[in-house]
């Protein structure tokens, strides 16, 4: 059963978003509703695969934890419980450094990086809303996976809270970040 079309005069929030069904996959932004249908293609998920897992290495043995998609991120505005947030999106990859962040739902707060890996469906609603939607939130770090190019953009927040570009990479370098000191992608296994 599919949701009927959003109504423009209304706002969608969390409690609304637990009444669809489970086979299907949304994300809210500023109440908005979008579908995230069809599934990732394969690239996508090779990618996203292989993100996670070189993370993950790195993570071994500390505090912070990747999660892949789905994985739900509430990020509130303020201190809404949790029925009255109307921000929730599901980034291919999260990291989250806070466990007090963590519940059985989810994350509820900002993530200390998001990836997505863009795709024609997608490449609007990342590269605008989400990342709009993620700087807002303060969410240290969003890296954009362009698949068909093979290059990633990082960009970290400044000092006044807004995403600079603080890199680019191609699929014959490594990606390292401020955020993660000796983490080091090896983009030539994650775009193979």
């Amino acid at each position: 059963m599919s949701m009927a079309s959003p109504k423009p005069d209304k706002k969608y929030s969390y409690a609304d978003y637990l009444q669809w069904p489970d086979e299907e996959r949304w994300e809210i932004i500023d109440g908005v509703p979008y579908d995230m249908s069809p599934a990732p293609s394969t690239k996508h998920q090779a990618i996203s695969m292989e993100l996670g897992r070189q993370i993950a290495n790195y993570l071994r043995d500390k505090e912070c934890q990747v999660f892949a998609a789905p994985f739900d991120v509430r990020l509130p505005l303020n201190e809404e419980k949790n029925e009255e947030i109307f921000n929730i999106v599901q980034p291919d990859l999260s990291v989250i450094c806070d466990p007090s962040k963590l519940d059985e739902q989810g994350c509820k707060g900002a993530p200390d990086l998001v990836i997505e890996i863009i795709s024609p469906f997608t490449a609007k609603k990342e590269l605008n809303e989400k990342f709009n939607l993620y700087e807002r939130s303060g969410i240290p770090e969003y890296w954009v996976v362009f698949p068909k190019f093979n290059v990633v953009v990082v960009y970290s927040l400044d000092d006044e809270g807004r995403y600079q570009k603080s890199g680019e990479f191609t699929s014959d370098q490594l990606l390292s970040t401020k955020l993660f000191p000796g983490l080091e992608i090896k983009l030539e296994d994650v775009f193979r």
